[in-house]
């Protein structure tokens, strides 16, 4: 019995695999066939059922893909042919059909993106049906992403699908409309892949397999859409900036390695040097943007020896001009970081009392728009760069607290048991 099941088991895996792989590119054919997302989305939920009942025990087909498509257009068929509403879904699958040169030829993923980010959405909306419905992500990690109540992010699904169904349906841009919808879909590329690099819950620091494909998805979006804001070079960028330090993140146990402790020899340098050319050459060509600054100082990061070595003085006026160009809780956080760098721990504990104080919007986005004092205050970053300023300041106690309470909001392992670490050794270190 043991040796049957050892047998099977990469045959589920094999089936795993391909679900993962072929679903998204299934949902986007029965998308583009029916105009129907909402209807689509269930057809493809019982087609992945069935698949995942099936395909262990039998095999995963030639073409999983196909496979996928067929069974879910009957379950579609299936649902709509007692509907009375069938005519204009027919019409609006018509509606489908693109101008030839409307769009260009994208990943079947990135099409998805495209028709959820819907015209008449608003940006929030937007990001919270596309990141749920394509991006995978649930709704409390989009919550916890863009700095919202998980019920907030409910209503914008719940209220985006509906308005959909009162509207024109799903439908590929029209020209004019590419550029908009494009930076949607460079948004909730840099959630999925914020998510990926810090799990904002579990057991893992890190959901590899998400960031991978954020950075796979945004890399076709850079090769296949011409791009005259360069925004998406930048974002690009950034990714690979990012995730060149991944390996260094951990140890062999798998716990947190931050930063300034990292083996940087350990960083992947055929990424940063990706991403240093990719940054550099798009702030010569194309006005600035958020998602390049952020590369931009990433690149700052990722070339330093050492954290001693870091240019914080240019770190810190890169934070300035984002600021003015996207303000938003993270942003306002990195540049207390940096300023405390420059200027002394003091420095950065006055600046982080000034901006928990603050009042301002708390929507957010992709950029990290939403600035609102509410919104650090209740941050487990905020506290855990609050223990860090104080802890450099010699405030031992304190800096021990601030460590717990960190430690108490975070929902991520491997951060949870680094500053329940680092408050324990304050303690004991205090005696």
């Amino acid at each position: 019995m043991a040796a049957a099941t050892s047998e099977r088991a990469p045959v589920v895996s094999d089936a795993v695999r391909a679900l993962r792989d072929a679903a998204p590119s299934a949902l986007a054919v029965l998308v583009r066939r029916y105009g129907d997302f909402e209807g689509c989305e269930d057809a493809m939920q019982e087609a992945l059922i069935a698949a995942s009942a099936q395909w262990p025990a039998e095999g995963v087909p030639d073409s999983p893909r196909a496979w996928l498509v067929r069974v879910a257009s009957r379950r579609y068929i299936d649902q709509v042919r007692s509907d009375i509403a069938r005519r204009r879904r027919e019409s609006l699958a018509a509606e489908l059909e693109p101008p030839p040169a409307a769009v260009p030829a994208v990943d079947d993923t990135l099409t998805l993106f495209l028709l959820c980010c819907h015209p008449e959405l608003g940006r929030p909306a937007q990001l919270a049906l596309t990141l749920r419905a394509v991006g995978g992500l649930t709704t409390a990690e989009i919550a916890r992403g863009l700095l919202v109540p998980e019920a907030t992010i409910a209503q914008r699904i719940s209220r985006a699908k509906a308005r959909i169904r009162s509207s024109e349906g799903f439908r590929l841009p029209a020209p004019d409309e590419l550029a908009a919808r494009i930076g949607a879909v460079r948004n909730v590329l840099y959630l999925m892949f914020t998510e990926g690099h810090t799990a904002s819950s579990g057991d893992e620091l890190a959901r590899v397999d998400l960031s991978a494909e954020a950075i796979r998805l945004t890399r076709r979006l850079h090769e296949d859409v011409t791009d005259a804001s360069g925004e998406t070079a930048g974002l690009l960028a950034l990714m690979l900036l990012t995730d060149a330090r991944r390996a260094a993140r951990t140890d062999a146990t798998g716990a947190l390695v931050p930063l300034d402790e990292q083996d940087r020899s350990r960083w992947d340098r055929a990424m940063i040097d990706e991403g240093v050319a990719l940054v550099t050459e798009v702030l010569d060509r194309a006005p600035i943007g958020p998602y390049q600054l952020q590369a931009a100082i990433a690149a700052v990061h990722d070339e330093a020896a050492s954290t001693e070595a870091t240019d914080w003085i240019e770190i810190l006026g890169l934070y300035d001009l984002l600021a003015r160009l996207a303000p938003g809780p993270m942003v306002t956080l990195g540049r207390i970081v940096a300023l405390a760098m420059v200027e002394g721990p003091a420095a950065g504990l006055a600046a982080l009392d000034r901006a928990e104080g603050a009042s301002g919007d708390e929507s957010g986005s992709g950029s990290g728009s939403g600035h609102g004092g509410a919104a650090l205050a209740e941050h487990h970053r905020t506290w855990a760069v609050r223990a860090h300023l104080l802890e450099r300041a010699g405030s031992t106690d304190a800096a021990s607290l601030a460590f717990v309470e960190a430690a108490r909001r975070t929902l991520n392992g491997p951060e949870q048991r680094y500053l329940a670490a680092k408050a324990e050794a304050l303690r004991a270190s205090a005696g």
